[in-house]
């Protein structure tokens, strides 16, 4: 009872502790919350109509899309630009399909299983048609192919963990294939609802028909705008004023931009560092002259064409490469030449020259044992019964193996990066075997028994030891022009001072206009991901980045200045760049006038021509094609209406006011094309046209979709 007394007498104070402990707890929770939101924010690629894709999503699907490309073009690996193509299809496609997606779930469009089915039966669809699922007689789609790969897939994951790794690839594949044709029939069938809302009639054809089979000849007047000097326009305020807020709508902008400034040093090597990249090239001549082995000069020198040792067609090697080639005697090695258009130095040595297969259909018995020599021994005894007569298919099934046929091409493996002994004897023995000889080729550690079964497209093959380096600066040289930069940086702290400043130093200001997070680098400048997030996430107008080390390797030396920010909504007058396109369209308004003005007086084309208008003829003027004037150099869709509405002999009843001029005209012939109306083409290629016009409509539902695209944080 004393201790709970105690715990009255002092029970304020025990509130307030206890009070200050649970705010200190709630505080510490919520500040863990928002740490998680902003954590998981940091990590969201972009987001579409509230549908987030984080960066372990976007990862996955980006791995995937490039396995595909891999698998469809025989690439091992794909250089910085076809990745950063990837990243973007990757995107677009996400885009795209949410948007499609939630389009059809408010009207109760979906996919079935059964129109699957249908279009797989068909085999028509050019999706189907890029997997090896294909019958090679009828090169349409085989669903019975498909069905028995599937099948023998679950099978091999048990039977064979030797070709796993195979039917793994090619199932993945095709699961793509399948997710990306059910992404594509919902979007056809989303545009073909589409379309069946637009809808043309006869009288409507009746029009069509005529506006294009009735053609036109006129002598033409042009009064061009080019012909008053601009100095003479007087252009007010109001005038601009005016303008803008008739055109306003063209200057809406639907995502934030900035326009920067930039000063980019690209390093680039000096004449001691060319001098000695010369000189090691000269060793790796001589090496290669005299009969060293190419696979070890090719080695020690890190070319960044790798030594295969197996003939590859010409497309293996890059253009410089390749054109050299034909020329080249075998046995022959070039001096060191320069290609400047990737800044690499460059020797080939052509080993030989052959007229081989660029495909081969072939099939194989893989044999194994508990050791080599049993291995060896078995498949001895399999090629003798080969040799006897014996049916391939059934000792293949013997071993667990389908012995099915598989065709090889020589882009599956022209762009490996490396090749191993087995592999290059394996290819070797693949591209000068006989059609129907049976080889037994023996490895280390066991035996691959293989029939060639066709060969089809002889072309020339190389086998040549490629040293190519690129002309790489020192880093003596990278440290002196590192240090000239940052000097002239920390002389000139604002960005006046620099922009001012920078062409006294020998630095080029650049100019990248409306930069947008849609954007994976900045000025075309590789490796810009920290400046992108400095001029999205911390910069204001005004402000100087740190110096930035970017593009390949570091060899750019970057330094930006936000200059202006433009935000979602109208931009305004005081924007350069609207002002000076509502300037040139009052500009043109103003000479218009002018010109339209003196064109009234003139009753004849004659007149025109005393007046200086410049005089043409020209032919087949139709309502349904913009006419185009020579004298002008522009498209006029205004004359073309005019043309058609005037009878044969009429001078036109008053000026034209076009794109680049002014114009009258007279009519000196109307005729019709031959052709027979036929209402229903008719009907049929208006609603194309149509299309093509409502075929815009992904542009405004991206723009309700409510895009966030982060991608310039990865």
């Amino acid at each position: 009872m004393a201790a709970l007394g105690k715990i009255r007498q002092r029970g304020v104070i025990l509130i307030i502790i206890i009070g200050l402990g649970l705010f200190a707890f709630i505080a510490e929770e919520a500040f863990r919350s928002c740490n998680g939101i902003k954590s998981d924010a940091s990590q969201q690629v972009g987001e579409v109509l509230g549908k987030k894709m984080d960066y372990q999503t976007f990862s996955k699907l980006v791995d995937e899309y490039q396995n595909v490309i891999k698998m469809q073009q025989g690439k091992q690996n794909l250089n910085d630009d076809e990745l950063s193509q990837v990243k973007d299809m990757v995107w677009s496609t996400f885009v795209q399909n949410t948007i499609i997606e939630d389009q059809a779930k408010k009207l109760g469009l979906r996919v079935t299983d059964d129109e699957i089915e249908n279009i797989l039966r068909m085999g028509t669809n050019p999706l189907l048609l890029q997997t090896p699922f294909v019958n090679q007689q009828t090169r349409r789609f085989d669903a019975s192919a498909l069905q028995k790969f599937l099948a023998d897939y679950k099978a091999q994951q048990q039977a064979n963990p030797q070709l796993a790794e195979q039917y793994e690839t090619i199932y993945k594949y095709w699961k793509f294939i399948e997710k990306t044709l059910r992404e594509q029939t919902l979007a056809m069938k989303f545009q073909g609802l589409l379309a069946h809302c637009l809808l043309s009639n006869p009288v409507e054809a009746k029009m069509a028909f005529n506006e294009r089979t009735q053609e036109s000849q006129i002598q033409l007047a042009s009064y061009p705008y080019s012909s008053i000097d601009d100095s003479k326009v007087k252009i007010s305020d109001s005038d601009l004023e005016k303008k803008y807020n008739a055109e306003k709508l063209r200057f809406k902008q639907y995502t934030e931009s900035r326009d920067a400034k930039y000063i980019d040093v690209v390093i680039t090597a000096s004449a001691a560092d060319r001098a000695a990249l010369q000189k090691l090239f000269e060793g790796y001549q001589k090496d290669l002259a005299s009969g060293t082995d190419p696979e070890e000069v090719v080695r020690k020198s890190t070319s960044t064409v790798p030594y295969l040792g197996v003939p590859v067609g010409k497309d293996a090697f890059t253009t410089e490469i390749a054109d050299r080639l034909d020329s080249m005697a075998v046995g022959q090695t070039t001096a060191p030449f320069e290609n400047k258009f990737d800044n690499t130095l460059n020797i080939i040595k052509l080993i030989a020259k052959q007229e081989l297969p660029d495909s081969v259909q072939y099939r194989e018995i893989q044999v194994g044992g508990n050791t080599p020599e049993e291995a060896h021994k078995r498949a001895d005894s399999i090629y003798t019964a080969l040799k006897a007569g014996a049916d391939f298919a059934v000792l293949a099934k013997k071993y667990q193996q389908t012995g099915d046929s598989v065709w090889l091409t020589t882009a599956q493996y022209q762009g490996s990066s490396s090749m191993n002994a087995d592999s290059k004897k394996l290819l070797n023995t693949l591209n000068t075997s006989a059609v129907k000889e049976i080889s037994n080729i023996s490895f280390d550690q066991g035996n691959i028994i293989v029939q060639v079964l066709n060969k089809k497209h002889n072309i020339t093959k190389y086998t040549a030891a490629v040293v190519k380096k690129t002309i790489d600066f020192s880093s003596a040289t990278r440290t002196a022009i590192y240090n000239k930069f940052n000097s002239f940086l920390s002389a000139n702290l604002t960005s006046d001072k620099l922009l001012k400043n920078a062409a006294k130093n020998g630095y080029r200001v650049q100019d990248a206009k409306d930069v947008t997070t849609a954007q994976a680098t900045l000025g075309n400048i590789r490796s810009t991901k920290d400046a992108m997030k400095w001029l999205f996430d911390k910069a204001d107008e005004g402000d100087v980045s740190p110096l930035y080390e970017c593009g390949n390797n570091g060899d750019n030396l970057l330094v930006v200045v936000l200059d202006k920010i433009h935000r979602v909504g109208y931009r305004g007058l005081d924007d350069p760049q609207v002002k000076e396109m509502v300037k040139q369209e009052v500009m043109r308004d103003k000479k218009a006038e002018m010109l339209m003005a003196k064109a009234e007086t003139a009753k004849s084309v004659s007149a025109a021509a005393k007046q200086g208008a410049k005089v043409t003829t020209v032919d087949q003027v139709t309502f349904s094609s913009p006419v185009f004037v020579a004298t002008t150099g522009a498209t006029e869709p205004a004359l073309s209406g005019a043309v058609y509405a005037t009878a044969q002999g009429k001078f036109s009843s008053k000026p034209v006011k076009g794109n680049a001029g002014v114009y009258v005209f007279q009519v000196t012939k109307k005729t019709k094309t031959q052709g027979k109306f036929d209402d229903k083409a008719e009907e049929q290629q208006i609603r194309q046209r149509e299309m093509q016009v409502a075929s815009n409509f992904m542009n405004e539902l991206y723009v309700k979709a409510k895009v966030v695209d982060n991608r310039y944080l990865f």
